[in-house]
């Protein structure tokens, strides 16, 4: 057969499918494909004959065919899924329709005609979703999969599964050490230490308290450089999140440091990192009414950043990756910020937390000696790296 006779052949296959003679059309397709030219077999026309005719082995087979060897035509991927649904098949319609939305992502110009079935996709993946957790309930008990059945690490194994939380991993700006596990919260009975911290809070709060009495305007925790680009953060130079050291870049801020020497003596508990120019790093942080924060990443993975809440107005939150929890006075919180995290005072009322910085618990003292090393050739070189706010 000639390529024009091919050509031809598909022409009066495709008038033949819209004028509704589909065994006509159907024929004229196959012998196209038989045929040895340098044609582009027309499967995917062959599949909408078949799909018209009711044959759906057919179907599915040109369009295995054409998958085969176009992997992303996007009509194809959402006929097959349509397909695989209507024999109720949930797993593989599903998992057809998403590829076909993601090639659709990345598409220019997606023929008009497509879109309906776009949308049907969208539907149909809510649906499955829906479908497969009451599966789960129905294996599982209700009371284990939508209320506190399972505990903590399943529960967010099966929010993961039903994608109604999102993954959030470490993606630190400067540093990143291998091998830690990858929790947003740490809970606050897994350090001893916190104890003679949280015990002396009142005490803190008397300090603060102070403080503020003073009238001294906090410095912005968000400052810039001459020497490096401007952070593209809204509170750059803005005291609205405002910050008073003890501790910066490792040195001691003596003025501060003694007008809270309890608030220091607190501190001395702590196990923090120890690195010449870099750690450690504590200080009041300052969030006035009506601030937000911005989700971003902390600098390193081998810290964690502690808050003690020391004065706490209602609503007002920190989320770590995909939980969030509201600060409660007196009570610390642990999170390791290399996590995306932002932070939020919806409230009238200013929030004062002290934060620090420890070393992360399942790095050995051998390894903190070794990485303490490492940071410090780091800064070495033209200084320490800017947080990546």
């Amino acid at each position: 057969m000639s390529l024009s006779e091919a050509e031809s052949l598909v022409r009066d296959g495709i008038a033949d499918l819209r004028g509704g003679r589909l065994t006509d059309a159907k024929a004229r397709f196959e012998r196209v494909i038989a045929a040895d030219t340098s044609l582009p077999k027309p499967w995917l026309l062959l599949a909408q004959a078949c799909h018209h005719l009711g044959d759906a082995s057919g179907e599915e087979d040109a369009l295995d065919k054409l998958l085969l060897t176009d992997m992303r035509n996007l009509a194809g991927l959402l006929m097959k899924a349509d397909l695989r649904a209507r024999a109720g098949d949930d797993r593989a319609a599903s998992s057809f329709y998403r590829t076909a939305l993601n090639v659709a992502g990345i598409t220019d110009n997606v023929p008009q005609m497509l879109v309906p079935m776009l949308q049907r996709a969208e539907a149909y993946l809510n649906s499955a979703s829906a479908r497969f957790e009451a599966h789960l309930v129905n294996r599982l008990g209700s009371a284990a999969v939508q209320q506190s059945g399972l505990g903590g690490r399943v529960r967010q194994s099966v929010d993961l599964l039903l994608g109604k939380s999102t993954l959030y991993l470490q993606q630190p700006s400067s540093f990143y050490f291998p091998g830690l596990p990858q929790r947003q919260f740490y809970e606050r009975d897994e350090f001893p230490w916190l104890a003679e911290i949280e015990a002396a809070v009142p005490a803190m709060q008397e300090e603060l308290r102070a403080v503020l009495a003073e009238g001294h305007e906090f410095t912005p925790y968000v400052e810039g450089s001459p020497d490096r680009p401007r952070p593209n953060n809204h509170l750059l130079g803005d005291p609205s999140w405002g910050a008073f050291y003890f501790w910066r870049n490792g040195a001691r801020v003596a003025e501060n440091a003694a007008r809270c020497p309890r608030t220091m003596a607190a501190l001395d508990h702590a196990p923090q990192p120890i690195i010449t120019a870099r750690s450690p790093m504590a200080l009041y942080s300052v969030l006035k009414p009506g601030t937000h924060i911005a989700p971003h990443h902390g600098m390193l993975n081998t810290r964690l950043i502690c808050h003690i809440p020391l004065m706490v107005p209602g609503d007002c939150a920190l989320r770590v990756g995909n939980e969030t929890r509201a600060w409660e006075e007196g009570k610390a919180l642990i999170f390791d910020d290399s996590i995306e995290h932002e932070a939020w005072n919806r409230s009238d009322s200013t929030r004062v937390i002290l934060l620090f910085e420890v070393w992360r618990p399942e790095i050995s003292a051998d390894e903190r000696a070794e990485l303490a090393a490492i940071f410090s050739a780091i800064d070495e070189y033209q200084g320490v790296p800017e947080e990546a706010i």
